[in-house]
């Protein structure tokens, strides 16, 4: 992508097809941070081909620049997996896209978005750090020795108040579809 083009035309989407998902294998399976982690071409596939988990990719003129993976459930649900950006694609912000892209899907469910960085990735923690995370915790050695993964958070607020907050934005809706006292749900 030539200097000077800018990515007002990033194109998220989920990801549709097994070549999209082989293409995240590979570029995950060739680059940093996952070299490092020893993470193979079969184990990202694998990961990739997983539908517990929401994936998206991201194109620049039709061309896949990068990926994005959210899982919406356990223990840190809201929890931004995988976010990659093809090399030839990096310092043009679409990263940040994509995290802003994550944070568009989960806040109006969850009141937290995590994300781990691995201790010797940066450029990444210093983006996600810009962008509004705070470190919560190290896991030492969690998964080669030597290396911490940081988990990262943003919040709107604790889980307790978001649950009452979206309690109080449901309206009731009497039999027959029309909200109690009002007009008729579009």
């Amino acid at each position: 992508m030539p200097a000077g083009n800018g990515i007002d035309a990033l194109d998220v989407r989920a990801l549709a097809t097994e070549e999209e998902a082989q293409w995240c294998a590979r570029l995950m399976s060739t680059n940093k941070p996952w070299t490092t982690l020893g993470r193979g071409y079969e184990e990202a596939l694998e990961r990739m081909r997983d539908s517990s988990r929401e994936r998206y990719v991201a194109r620049v003129g039709g061309a896949l620049a990068g990926f994005l993976v959210l899982n919406l459930r356990g223990a840190f649900v809201g929890y931004i997996q995988t976010v990659c950006v093809a090399p030839e694609y990096r310092d043009r912000g679409i990263g940040t896209k994509l995290i802003e892209f994550a944070e568009r899907r989960i806040f109006p469910e969850f009141p937290n978005v995590f994300i781990c960085v691995s201790s010797f990735n940066y450029q990444a923690r210093k983006l996600y750090e810009q962008l509004g995370y705070k470190m919560v915790g190290a896991l030492m050695d969690y998964i080669v020795r030597g290396h911490s993964e940081l988990l990262l958070r943003k919040t709107t607020g604790p889980f307790a108040e978001f649950r009452k907050e979206a309690a109080d934005r449901t309206v009731p809706v009497a039999a027959g579809g029309r909200e109690i006292g009002g007009e008729t749900p579009r």
